[in-house]
Order: C-alpha cells, then sequence, then structure tokens
C-alpha cells in the first residue's frame, strides 16, 4: 500500500538517550515530525514509527486494531534498547495513550513520559456506546485530523475515520486505565485549554492515579489538539528536550551516589 508523501516514519540515530515518538489516531508520523528531528538536532537518537493502517488510507486502516499499533510501538522501542543507554517516550493523543501503556509494561526501561493532549479515556461516552453496532453498518464517519489553530499548519490525516478501528480504542483505554498506579516514571503533560478533539478528563484520570510531583502539567493556551504543529509548539519541543536533559542528569547524580557509597562501604 503506497504511503503518503510526507507520512513516512523517522529515524536518527545520535548520542546514547533515545527519544520514541507516538503519533496519534488517523494521524501520521507528519504530526511529530518537526519535533522529531528538533530532539535529533539536540543529539538524541530518535525513533517515530508509521503504525499499521495510518498514512495510507482509511480503508487500510480499518484492517487493524489498538493491538497492531501498539505492537509497533513496542518493536520500535526493542530497537531503540540496541542502541541507547536511556529512553524516554512521547506521543500525542492516542499517542500518548500508547506511550503510558509502553511504560506500564517496560517499566524503569521507560526513563520518562512527555504526553500532549493524551487521550486515556472515552469523551464521546454515546458514540462508543453503538460502536460495536455501528462498525457493521457504517464503515466510516467524519474525520478528527487537523483540529490546528494556526491557518498557515495542516495535518497529514485521514479525512475519514474507520469505525472498525475506531471501536477497538476503548480496549487500549481500558487496559491503560487499569495499570495507571504502577507507573514510577516521572512524567510531563501538554495540555491545549483550547481542544475540540479530547477533553481534560484524561489529565484528570492519570494526575488522579499517580503520586504527588510525578506529573507536571503546562498549558499551551495557544494551540488546538494538534499542538506539536500549532502555535505552541516550539514550547513543546523545548520542554520536552528540557525534561530528558534533567532527568539525564538526576539519573546520573543518582548512579554517582550510589557508587560512592559503594565504595565507602568497601
Amino acid at each position: 500500500m503506497p504511503i503518503m508523501p510526507g507520512a513516512e516514519a523517522y529515524a536518527h540515530d545520535g548520542g546514547p538517550t533515545g527519544a520514541l515518538l507516538c503519533h496519534g489516531f488517523t494521524g501520521s508520523p507528519q504530526s511529530l515530525r518537526p519535533w522529531a528531528e528538533y530532539l535529533a538536532k539536540a543529539g538524541l537518537t530518535v525513533s517515530l514509527p508509521r503504525l499499521p493502517g495510518h498514512g495510507t488510507t482509511w480503508q487500510e486502516m480499518a484492517r487493524t486494531r489498538w493491538e497492531d499499533w501498539f505492537a509497533e510501538v513496542d518493536r520500535a522501542f526493542n530497537e531503540l534498547q540496541q542502541r541507547c543507554d536511556e529512553i524516554f517516550v512521547m506521543g500525542l493523543s492516542m499517542g500518548g495513550c500508547l506511550a503510558v501503556r509502553l511504560a506500564e509494561i517496560r517499566g524503569p526501561a521507560v526513563r520518562g513520559l512527555v504526553l500532549v493532549n493524551p487521550s486515556l479515556v472515552v469523551d464521546n461516552k454515546a458514540l462508543f456506546a453503538i460502536a460495536p453496532v455501528l462498525k457493521l453498518v457504517v464503515p466510516s464517519v467524519k474525520g478528527i485530523a487537523s483540529d490546528i489553530k494556526n491557518p498557515q499548519a495542516t495535518e497529514l490525516g485521514y479525512e475519514r475515520t474507520p469505525t472498525k478501528a475506531a471501536a477497538t480504542l476503548p480496549g487500549l483505554w481500558r487496559s491503560t486505565q487499569q495499570h495507571l498506579s504502577e507507573l514510577t516514571q516521572p512524567i510531563l503533560a501538554f495540555h491545549s485549554t483550547d481542544d475540540h478533539v479530547v477533553g481534560p478528563a484524561s489529565l484528570k484520570v492519570l494526575a488522579s492515579a499517580l503520586r504527588p510531583g510525578q506529573l507536571e502539567v503546562r498549558e499551551l493556551a495557544d494551540s488546538y489538539h494538534v499542538a506539536t504543529l500549532d502555535n505552541d509548539a516550539e514550547a513543546i519541543f523545548a520542554g520536552s528536550l528540557e525534561f530528558v536533559r534533567v532527568q539525564s542528569e538526576v539519573k546520573r547524580e543518582s548512579t554517582s551516589d550510589a557508587s560512592r557509597e559503594s565504595t565507602s562501604r568497601e
């Protein structure tokens, strides 16, 4: 299946610190490409995979489900582990949920999380209540791509949302919600105050499951849902890099302290 120009996966070999970026539902790597390139220019090893069924046609996506998308993220993480000493996982919207689920499963192997308008709960309960039936009679509904405030920016995503694929999302949300309290990683989340795709409930659920001080939320006042392509994109890029550097330094200091304590005992 031909890939839409601009929707290709992206990878860059840099230093020992890795960043895995996960794009959103019906979107493509294009929505995170500037972010990925920013981190690569800063010296990180970066992986931005294209999720199965994305970046081609919505008809092809209809043949995939959330387990397929997660498997691709997991595969990319395995590849990064072979080249990096530490890995930070970042995601937009559903990609944020995939990032959280990966952190729940991989534990300390994920050094930290950066989330942009993560989707962790059902925002349209009426739609998903009838999704199991809807997918049998309506192959697609209006798309959700390109919710961007900046008129000069456009997201490369589907104009139609395949109902069969959408009907699998509650399974991802449930699996992720059940294990939120097991997260140990520091988390930086960016939240658009005006988002037409994901409501505030997701961050509320996440915050309620975490320890005090584990989650930092930064508000984006000048962007809609696809904030990585919007007016606040630079704040996201710079903030995520600062987060990575701070957490990496925390790890180095912790390792150094542990080494000194071990030497003193000997």
